[in-house]
């Protein structure tokens, strides 16, 4: 899953990174495929190149190795809504078939209280004025799921069209990529459809990790698996975010 979100990455020259699995999957591209990749987190650093993971998007080190670090609010006024971020990389907690985002609150049912998460952040305007968006999430019933608890963040909202009358300028989720596969946006229904499989995943392990009857692309592919060099950065990133924990 790491490695394919890396790879989603082919070609972007700035990617405005949300924390976890999205900061992996950035930080694995710059120093592999794409070594002049510009990553741009929310805290107002532009251009950061940490020699590990970083905790959190306040983490000092996104500072120090920054080209640039500016405010919060030119980074959204400016840089984000002025349209001169090309990719934006979200995780979430619910995922629905229109690529709509949950990462604020869960049902956890009949008489008991709301599960808070950690809220939407800067995802809201991320998802809305990057040029394209990529999605990254485990693939289960419990993520993918057939109607969010809450809408953090517009996807595709209910189908084509809903991004244009919401006036929102960015292309908004182009690829899901999952722990089984990647999904992709249908371009006349905007529904997610399973475009690839990873190496050894079924179409009917997909369908049965997802929350709604999941379509197919006609041609299923499967992913490349990942290569050494690949596998030796990913795991030298994470020992180092080991070793400062």
């Amino acid at each position: 899953m790491e490695v394919n979100a890396a790879r989603a990455l082919a070609g972007a020259r700035t990617c405005f990174v949300g924390i976890g699995l999205p900061s992996t999957a950035a930080n694995l591209a710059r120093r592999t495929t794409e070594p002049d990749l510009v990553l741009i987190y929310e805290s107002g650093a532009i251009g950061a190149k940490p020699s590990r993971l970083p905790l959190s998007i306040g983490d000092g080190e996104l500072a120090d190795t920054a080209d640039a670090v500016v405010s919060v609010p030119e980074m959204f006024n400016y840089w984000l809504q002025g349209g001169r971020i090309d990719v934006g990389f979200l995780g979430a907690a619910q995922l629905d078939r229109h690529a709509n985002v949950n990462t604020t609150l869960v049902d956890r049912g009949p008489g008991r209280p709301q599960g808070r998460l950690p809220g939407a952040g800067g995802a809201p305007e991320i998802a809305a004025s990057c040029g394209r968006v990529l999605l990254v999430v485990r693939h289960t019933p419990r993520n993918l799921v057939p109607r969010l608890d809450f809408v953090t963040t517009i996807g595709h909202g209910s189908g084509p069209g809903d991004r244009a009358a919401l006036g929102l300028p960015g292309r908004g989720p182009v690829a899901v990529i999952t722990d089984l596969g990647v999904l992709r946006p249908d371009p006349a229904t905007a529904e997610l459809v399973l475009t690839e499989l990873h190496p050894g995943v079924t179409v009917e392990r997909a369908r049965e990790a997802t929350g709604w009857p999941l379509r197919t692309a006609a041609t299923v592919a499967t992913t490349p698996p990942p290569t050494p060099a690949e596998l030796a950065v990913l795991r030298e990133l994470k020992s180092r975010a080991q070793e400062e924990r």
